[in-house]
């Protein structure tokens, strides 16, 4: 088994993503933190999101075997970041405090591989005949279409920084994490227990897997206006394949470059954390 790993901070202060590198268990991650909607800084200056995705991986990093599935080993993460938010002073119940992050979990085991899920970290596996198989479902391509619809109303508006984007869309950005761990939304880990009941888990076989690739939202290639990111997951796999896995993350730096204010290709930053792993079989 042959292990590539790439993370890149974005735009932001913090990169906010994080690997899960555990081969004595075979557990392998990529866990994005998201930054609260009301400012949080840790006594070094960390984010929320930066200090939720650490949790999570430093959690995992830490397993020495897997009595516990992928599932298991986040949901009891969430429950330690929940009781890590609250010693923080954060409050629960209000979801623009929390701290949270998306994340993709795997346990490769001689015959199959589990995996557990939440939000846009996205699993793809490549097969011996050629076939990708996106085997997570993009769980917040919904809410990042909604969002994206609202930067592209401001840009027509006049808008012409991503300064004043923002501002225009945050009401957007503000309802879209309040559908987090609730119908019609999203799993993500950000403390409250209901997250169990959102996240997606499963086992597929190993037979003929050459490769798999994990990957965190910020490896998605820009769209304009009106095009979603619903089958972004599938692009990113295939442009990989093609390129390698540094190759895509220095031509999509290139593209993002291109937009700096993000209203060409709507987006909330110029440049989202990159992280991702790539295990190969063969």
């Amino acid at each position: 088994m042959k292990l590539t790993s790439v993370t890149v901070k974005g735009v932001s202060p913090w990169n906010e993503d994080s690997l899960i590198v555990n081969e004595e268990a075979g557990l392998f991650g990529v866990v994005d933190g998201a930054t609260s909607l009301v400012p949080y800084t840790g006594a070094g200056g960390e984010t929320g999101g930066y200090l939720a995705a650490r949790l999570i991986a430093d959690y995992c990093d830490a397993q020495e075997g897997v009595a516990v599935s992928p599932l298991g080993l986040l949901e009891e993460a969430n429950r330690l970041l929940r009781a890590r938010m609250l010693d923080a002073g954060i409050r629960p119940e209000r979801k623009e405090e929390l701290w949270s992050a998306c994340a993709v979990l795997i346990h490769i085991g001689e015959k199959w591989i589990e995996f557990a899920h939440a939000g846009d970290c996205m699993l793809a596996a490549y097969y011996s005949d050629g076939t990708i198989r996106i085997i997570t479902h993009d769980q917040l391509a919904h809410v990042d279409d909604w969002t994206k619809a609202v930067w592209a109303e401001g840009v027509q508006a006049g808008l012409a920084t991503r300064a004043e984007l923002w501002e225009y869309a945050k009401p957007q950005i503000i309802k879209g994490r309040d559908l987090a761990n609730a119908p019609g939304g999203y799993a993500v880990l950000n403390g409250d227990p209901a997250f169990v009941d959102y996240a997606e888990f499963g086992r597929i076989s190993r037979t003929n897997i050459e490769s798999l690739l994990l990957l965190s939202d910020g490896l998605y290639i820009p769209k304009q206006a009106g095009e979603s990111d619903r089958e972004g997951a599938l692009e990113i796999a295939v442009k990989v394949r093609e390129m390698g896995l540094q190759s895509y993350i220095d031509w999509l730096l290139a593209l993002e470059e291109s937009d700096p204010d993000c209203v060409i290709y709507p987006r909330v930053k110029k440049s989202d954390d990159k992280t991702a792993i790539v295990i190969s079989f063969t």
